[in-house]
């Protein structure tokens, strides 16, 4: 895959955007070629062309980052509406018993403003209402991450490890299964029986 070749004029010039697919398929290699081969670019860009290129992977990030979230959604109750998934952090969630919960985690090098140890997760039902039990004035919000050299409002589960951030998390098979397995015994350790389903993992 090559990114913006010929002239700054060229790469202005809209493109057809034909075969989208050919192009999603081979970004992750291209991408990942870019940044572990490519440190820097070539010594040929201008100042304008890395800037063109900055914007197309700004919004290459907002798209996937979208994306990314789309697999939390459509879970069962229909009626609770979507939880915010905190910036520097993520959310675990899972239905069970007709009860949607979502544990906030925070990103190594953050932690959550209010204590935590004692909610590890929020609740959202027909006895909540269908809305999302929350510290936080308006119902989405379930937890913010702030930057911290410690990590105590939390329990240790609430918190991503070192060098796996939630997308890295994401991003491995192994790391991400862990996690919502391990959402899913907190959930039989506060007497939740039924087997938790719609489980999923979305990062801020």
């Amino acid at each position: 895959m090559v990114f913006l070749s010929g002239s700054v004029a060229e790469e202005s010039v809209p493109l057809s955007c034909g075969n989208q697919m050919q192009v999603w398929e081979n970004i992750t290699g291209s991408l990942k070629e870019l940044a572990e081969c490519g440190e820097t670019p070539p010594p040929t860009w201008s100042a304008q062309r890395t800037a063109a290129a900055l914007i197309y992977m700004r919004n290459l990030t907002d798209a996937l980052h979208k994306h990314q979230l789309k697999e939390c959604q459509g879970a069962e109750p229909r009626e609770c509406h979507e939880a915010e998934v905190p910036d520097n952090g993520g959310l675990v969630c899972a239905t069970a018993a007709k009860k949607r919960y979502c544990k906030p985690m925070c990103n190594d090098g953050y932690d959550f403003g209010f204590l935590r140890r004692s909610r590890p997760f929020e609740e959202c039902s027909e006895q909540t209402g269908y809305k999302w039990q929350s510290q936080y004035v308006g119902g989405k919000k379930l937890a913010l991450c702030h930057k911290s050299y410690v990590q105590v409002s939390g329990q240790k589960s609430a918190y991503f490890a070192r060098n796996q951030d939630c997308i890295i998390t994401q991003s491995n098979k192994q790391l991400r299964t862990r996690i919502i397995e391990d959402f899913k015994a907190e959930l039989r350790n506060q007497g939740v029986e039924e087997e938790p389903q719609y489980a999923c993992l979305v990062c801020g």
